[in-house]
């Protein structure tokens, strides 16, 4: 009989955790169930970013069907109010759940500690729903400020305060600066009107960071943001008007707290032994509680850092990784293995400060703000890969590039403009008939039997193109416009054929000569002692051009894998430009392979089918390490939206 696995909590910590199981669980031994009151999973280092405006709430909503669709793992959307760890059981407020392994993976919570008045007029940013709440509430202060005569009650309302320079509190005064000015713009508010105040009881902002990045931080926000910093400022008092420090009183409508953290608070009814004052429940290096069959991971969990005998820190890394390790000792018991030691290796922070702006340490190294930026895009990119895959992935970019709410630059509001796909489909379809028609034409003329590339390439050993009645054909070439730029020179020229002396025929050519030194060029230089070394060489290469052509029509025509299929279409034309020239007749076709890049195929095309289901394989095969072709669900569509 399958032993039963509760997970309790859908964060970074239970997500991992049943991923792990489930990869494990090749052999059906577990029944795996994942419990928690929301249908979904939250990024919760991107709440920030909903609380500022930049981004929707659907940017850091994860559906849990999603992330565990193709797996063994049952979701269940439910509050657990009650354990009973000496009967293995658990409660909700209409139903029970019977385990035989507990894992508590139910997070943190802010740490108010007792400071009269916070709970009731103070925010807190720890959820999903306190990020809408925030976002909505700095809305309404504009909004009432626009129409408030008051000046006292105006500025009450235009000051926007954090509490705590950690993490979350820079990050989220960041992205309240930048949508400030949006508001203001919207509200006919002038800017030198709105307070933003950063407060801390610490010396200095970020003080997990080294010195030189806190400095960093704490410069852009003053200089580039007009964020004020109170620093060895604490919150004594919070009241409906604002809030009294050791020094002084603030007039605000908002205050936001972040400055501190604890276990969740349905922890403290547990019979299990926590550590103070963070309330996180007491682990062994396996991270099981007092009961050997309930195991604490993430947020909740008291895991010891044996270097400095210290808990580690409430982050992302800590809850993944012993989540992870939760998984691989549950299933080393089942298994009757002996228990692993988890061990948390904390490899970099990186905070964004607004949009435009972060600090990072990797592995103990400072990166510029530039490539600090990137690290974040990339790590939230492989965090979302691993659980929900490419069309995850797909689904944050887009947010993030595409749907950023948040005031944008000039080329932004250019490159994030929507286009429906179908618009496309002509264009797409009349580029596919004319490469397919070019192959087609190649075969004709015997690509397939004979070497051809020589002459095509104008590089043939007889010079002559041509004869009409017995009278050699000249070609000349004149040069109409030429643009030199160092190692790269542009040409548009005319090509004439002559017939002793008198014109036939001319046309215009494009050409691009790349890599040229003096006398010598990389492009004819590659094609006559490579491409044209041999006749057997000659023919692979002609032979593989009429394969592309005919190739990349078919896949145009039929709208499958568009992107890569365009993508080729430009390296063709890339080969002709920078070998014969491209002529006037085909300049249109770079244009158009570029436009098709833009999910062309999506509408009235292969597309709209083919890559879901190839996301879906490739997630099936990630989550249960075997490949399947066909199985339920395989054509679902994973983000309509």
């Amino acid at each position: 009989m399958s032993k039963k696995v509760v997970i309790i909590g859908a964060g970074y910590a239970g997500v991992e955790t049943a991923l792990t199981l489930n990869k494990l669980n090749k052999g059906k031994e577990l029944d795996i169930t994942i419990i928690d009151k929301n249908s979904y999973h939250t990024l919760l280092t991107e709440i920030h970013e909903v609380a500022g405006n930049r981004v929707s709430e659907d940017a850091v909503k994860i559906p849990l069907n999603k992330i565990f669709k193709f797996t063994g793992v049952n979701t269940v959307c439910d509050k657990i109010t009650k354990y009973d760890f000496d009967n293995k059981k658990v409660y909700s407020d209409t139903k029970e759940y019977p385990y035989d392994y507990l894992v508590m993976a139910i997070g943190s919570s802010p740490n108010l500690y007792g400071i009269k008045g916070l709970k009731e007029y103070g925010f807190t940013l720890w959820s999903l729903d306190d990020a809408v709440r925030i976002r909505e509430h700095i809305i309404h202060c504009f909004a009432k400020a626009s129409n408030e005569e008051d000046p006292e009650k105006r500025s009450a309302l235009l000051t926007f305060v954090v509490s705590g320079a950690g993490f979350t509190g820079v990050e989220v005064i960041g992205e309240i600066a930048r949508w400030v000015k949006s508001l203001c713009k919207e509200y006919r508010i002038h800017k030198s009107e709105v307070r933003l105040i950063l407060a801390d009881l610490l010396p200095r902002i970020l003080n997990n960071l080294s010195e030189d990045s806190a400095i960093k931080a704490h410069k852009y926000l003053e200089k580039k943001l007009n964020v004020e910093i109170l620093l060895k400022t604490s919150v004594k008092e919070v009241t409906p008007e604002g809030f009294m420090t050791q020094n002084d009183f603030i007039k605000t409508q908002t205050l936001i707290w972040a400055a501190g953290v604890r276990a969740c608070y349905d922890v403290d009814e547990l019979p299990i032994e926590k550590a103070c004052p963070t309330q996180r429940l007491k682990v062994d290096e396996y991270c099981r509680t007092d009961y050997p069959n309930v195991y604490a991971a993430g947020d909740v969990s008291g895991l010891i850092c044996h270097a400095d005998d210290r808990v580690y820190p409430a982050m992302v890394e800590n809850a993944i990784q012993t989540g992870h390790g939760v998984a691989v000792n549950i299933w080393n018991d089942v298994q009757g293995k002996e228990q692993e030691i988890v061990e948390v290796k904390m490899r970099g922070t990186m905070v964004s400060v607004g949009n435009y702006y972060a600090v990072a340490e990797i592995l103990g190294k400072k990166l510029p703000a530039w490539l600090s930026l990137i690290m974040k895009y990339l790590v939230n990119m492989h965090y979302l890969f691993g659980i929900v895959g490419f069309a995850g992935v797909a689904r944050y970019l887009y947010h993030e590039v595409l749907e950023r709410r948040q005031s944008k630059h000039f080329l932004e509001k250019h490159w994030s403009t929507r286009v429906q796909a179908w618009w496309l489909v002509p264009l797409r379809i009349f580029l596919g008939v004319t490469w397919l028609i070019e192959g087609i034409n190649k075969v004709k003329e015997g690509w397939f039997t004979s070497p051809k590339l020589a002459s095509f390439l104008g590089m043939a050993a007889d010079g002559v193109t041509g004869a009409t009645s017995a009278q050699a054909v000249a070609k000349r070439i004149d040069e109409i416009f030429e643009l030199k730029l160092h190692i790269i020179n542009f040409l548009i020229g005319k090509e004439t054929y002559m017939l002793q002396g008198e014109p036939l025929s001319s046309t215009m050519f494009a050409k691009i000569d790349i890599f040229q030194f003096g006398n010598f060029n990389l492009v004819p230089w590659f094609l006559k002692n490579v491409v044209l070394a041999g006749d057997g060489i000659a023919m692979f290469f002609q032979v593989l051009v009429v394969i592309l052509e005919i190739g990349v029509g078919l896949l145009l025509i039929g709208g499958a894998f568009t992107f890569l299929s365009s993508l080729v279409s430009v390296g063709l034309l890339a080969m002709f430009v920078t070998s014969t020239g491209l002529y006037q007749s085909s300049w249109w076709m770079p244009f158009a392979a570029i436009a098709t890049m833009g999910g062309a195929g999506r509408a009235f095309g292969l597309d709209y089918y083919l890559i879901p289901y190839l996301c879906n394989v490739w997630d099936s095969l990630r989550k249960n390490k075997k490949l399947r072709l066909f199985f339920k669900g395989s054509f679902d569509r994973y983000f309509d939206n």
